[in-house]
């Protein structure tokens, strides 16, 4: 009778306890959801910030300066350029490792492939502005201290400078495009987010992608507010549906 008691009680524990599993990895999948939908509007943040000020307060120096304005333009905004560089570059590129993460967990079950290789575009997009910002901000300075040995000597270690940024990510959208046009394709097959929003994705994503051919760069700012729509909407699903 003891034994036919414990083995009821056994069972009976066995068959309540909650599936540890399932547990496990769906509150980290949901916390991980959640930190990227933040994420996602720090990243749309930064690039509305970025925006307002470079058609206002530097309006002449996204236009394009020659050498020797550009010298003394930076000289004289600073301040301005290093706060928008810190936000542009660093503070975006902070904000994407935990988008990136969430999605490529929200679409890897029904879209590995592609999931994978969107993942990969992500965070190259992330180093390379990491790599932008800060060779940016270091350069301000150095444009400024080369100016104590004559402006001619200023241009040109601003020229180079502004060559290595722009090739870097400051002046394409190639690989930030190429993420959002994977994670816009693989949502689709995987139908983890809404069709519309990767339809936006993918008109957003083809703005960025010509911005590599000569003539088309200021479509980067079609980019850039396209941007800004769809990282909103991607932070609002990813908060109100984490996993």
């Amino acid at each position: 009778m003891s034994t036919l008691t414990s083995t009821t009680t056994t069972t009976t524990t066995t068959s309540t306890a909650p599936p540890a599993d399932a547990a496990g990895s769906t509150r980290p999948a949901g916390r991980a959801g959640r930190a990227g939908g933040v994420a996602a509007l720090v990243a749309a943040a930064t690039f509305l910030l970025g925006i307002a000020l470079a058609v206002t307060t530097l309006a002449d120096f996204t236009a394009g300066l020659d050498p020797a304005d550009a010298v003394a333009f930076v000289t004289g905004h600073q301040t301005t350029l290093f706060v928008w560089y810190l936000v542009i570059f660093l503070l975006f590129g902070a904000a994407l490792i935990p988008l990136v993460r969430a999605l490529h967990g929200r679409l890897r079950e029904r879209s590995p492939g592609l999931a994978d290789s969107a993942a990969v575009c992500g965070y190259i997009w992330a180093g390379l502005m990491f790599a932008t910002g800060m060779i940016s901000n270091i350069g301000i300075q150095a444009v400024v201290d080369a100016g104590d040995h004559g402006a001619d000597h200023a241009a040109t270690v601003w020229a180079g400078l502004d060559a290595v940024t722009n090739g870097l990510g400051g002046g394409n959208e190639l690989v930030g495009g190429l993420w959002i046009l994977l994670v816009s394709v693989a949502a689709v097959r995987a139908a983890a987010l809404p069709r519309a929003l990767c339809i936006t994705g993918i008109l957003t994503a083809t703005a960025g992608l010509v911005t590599v051919i000569p003539g088309l760069t200021d479509v980067g700012m079609g980019f850039g507010l396209g941007s800004v729509v769809w990282f909103v909407w991607v932070g609002s699903v990813l908060l109100r549906r984490p996993r």
